[in-house]
Formats: structure tokens, sequence, C-alpha cells
């Protein structure tokens, strides 16, 4: 159970539903063109990323003892109920495990996509851990690219698979799901990027005591609480004005056929939990910080979930 805690499983769980969201929309939304789709790969592909994670939350965790001592003792796993040995060895096998599985997806489809991207995350995650948490912005601007890199890592697979499965050359567009409109995986990266840099900087203000122990240089230290969450707003109000935008004008590039004001819905709501959001903060200030840390990743569930029912929209 504390190896559990540990790993984050409900952190592991979204990743694993945006992936197969990713995928249940691109098969769905291929009507006229036949999508290679190997489900035994792309589970690995699945398993290396949440090893990946996984790792990188032990890493996290491993040096970040002091300060937890201060900011959630009574989540304090390392050094409490997992000896520090056991756990960088078990980073370690994660990352080993899911590089093994990178080097036979790129042997297998004749492509350095799948090692190239998994060493950059495994570095990424160590260096993060280790060094650049404590630098202002720099820390939250990795974690926050490297989650919204996952539903584009879904499109590199099928890309490479299908390029893979032809006879044109790698990356010919005729090769692979050319008809598809890819703007709603474009958008959630993006989304998934906006909402991952609030949430960070909201938990750097949860966690602002015991960062001083370990030399962290957060936004909340830097600006103060207030100011901090502030920005935090402004960064969660750009989905609220996005659905506005997309709203008044009717593009619906992402959406193709299926009916605007059905296949917005998600959208909709994970707006309006960003506008309550924004209510508290500017009513609450620093009262109610785990709560809009939670409203948030409720906001990023649905966005995930939204692949799922746009794709069951095209069946």
């Amino acid at each position: 159970m504390h190896f559990l805690k540990l790993i984050r499983p409900i952190n592991l769980a979204i990743i694993v539903l945006t992936m197969y969201g990713v995928r249940f929309f691109i098969l769905n939304s291929s009507r006229f063109q036949k999508v290679d789709d190997n489900w035994i790969d792309f589970l690995l592909l699945v398993l290396s990323t949440v090893l990946i994670a996984a790792g990188g939350n032990i890493i996290n965790d491993y040096f970040d003892v002091k300060a937890d001592r201060i900011n959630k003792p009574e989540k304090l796993i390392i050094t409490k109920h997992i000896d520090r040995r056991w756990a960088i060895l078990t980073h370690w096998i994660f990352n080993g495990i899911a590089f093994s599985i990178a080097i036979y997806l790129s042997i297998k489809y004749q492509s350095l996509w799948y090692v190239f991207v998994h060493l950059v995350s495994i570095n990424a995650l160590w260096f993060y851990s280790m060094h650049f948490k404590r630098k202002v912005f720099i820390g939250n601007f990795m974690i926050a690219t490297l989650t919204a890199l996952i539903p584009l890592l879904v499109l590199i697979y099928f890309q490479v698979g299908n390029s893979y499965a032809s006879a044109h050359s790698e990356f010919n567009p005729d090769s692979w799901t050319a008809i598809i409109d890819y703007s709603l995986i474009y958008m959630l990266t993006f989304f998934a990027f906006i909402q991952n840099m609030a949430r960070e900087i909201i938990k750097d203000a949860q966690d602002v005591e015991g960062d001083k122990l370990i030399y962290v240089k957060s936004l909340p230290m830097i600006l103060g609480q207030q100011k901090s969450l502030m920005l935090v707003a402004l960064i969660l109000f750009v989905l609220p004005a996005f659905y506005i935008w997309i709203s008044l004008t009717k593009m619906n590039s992402f959406i193709g056929t299926v009916q605007f004001w059905t296949a917005t819905i998600p959208f909709g709501i994970a707006a309006l939990i960003n506008l309550v959001v924004i209510f508290l903060i500017f009513t609450n200030k620093t009262k109610q910080l785990k709560l809009y840390d939670a409203l948030i990743k409720i906001s990023m569930l649905i966005g995930v979930l939204a692949t799922f029912y746009i794709g069951y929209l095209h069946l």
C-alpha cells in the first residue's frame, strides 16, 4: 500500500486513460481509411510510459524527503516506510524496463522516435527532481511539457506504425490516417500544458515551508502566494476564453461532422470548473489550495474523457 501511494496510482491511471482515449478517437474517426494498430505494441507503449512516470514519482520523493517531513509528514513514505536504497533501485528497474520496451519498438518499426522520447523523458524527470525543480518556473514548465506530450506520443505511435506498414516513405501522409483532423489532439495537448502549469504553481504554494529546506526557488516564494494565485487564475481563464471563442465562431474543425454543441459538452464543463476555481481564488485567496488542486485535476480528467466521448460520437 505504501508503495502504491509512492507511485501515485491516480496520476498513472490518468496517463493510461489519456493514451487509450487518443487511440479510441483515432480508430473511430477513421471511417474511410484503415488504421494499422497492434494492440500488444500499444499496450507496451502505455506500460513503458506509466513505468517512466512511476519512476519519476519515486525519484522526486527520493530527493524531497527533507521537504516532505515539513510539507506532508503524514504522507512521507521514503525513509519512513520504504528504504532509500530500495526506492532508487525500483526507480532504475522501472526505467530499465521502459527503455527496453522503447528499444524493441524502435527496432520493430525501424524508427528512433521511441528511444529518443523515452531517453529524453527519463533524463528530464531525473534532472528535474535533482536540480531544475529548485529553479523558478523551469521545473513547472518541464513537468507541464512532459505531461502535455503524452497525447502526441500516441500520434507518433500511429504515424510510425502506419508508415512502417505501408510501401510509402516514412511519415508520408498518404500512409496513415490522412483524412482525420487531429485538431482535437493538438488542443488536448495545449490545454494539458495549461492545466498542469496552473496545478504545479498551486502545488508549490502548498509546499513553501518545506521547499525552503531544499533551497527551492518557486514562484510563490518569489511573487508571494497572492500574486502567484492571480497568475494561476489568469492561466486557468485561457480554457473558458477559448470555449467562448469557439462558441461564438462555431469553429468545428476538431469535431468533424458531429453537431457542435453536442461535441463541446466536455469542454464546457471543464471551462466551468476552471471558472469556479478562479472565483474561489478571488474570494478565498490561499485558504483552499488543496481544493483548487482537486478541481483542476477533475477538469483535466474531463478533458481526457472528451476523447472517448467524441470518438464514440463518430461511431
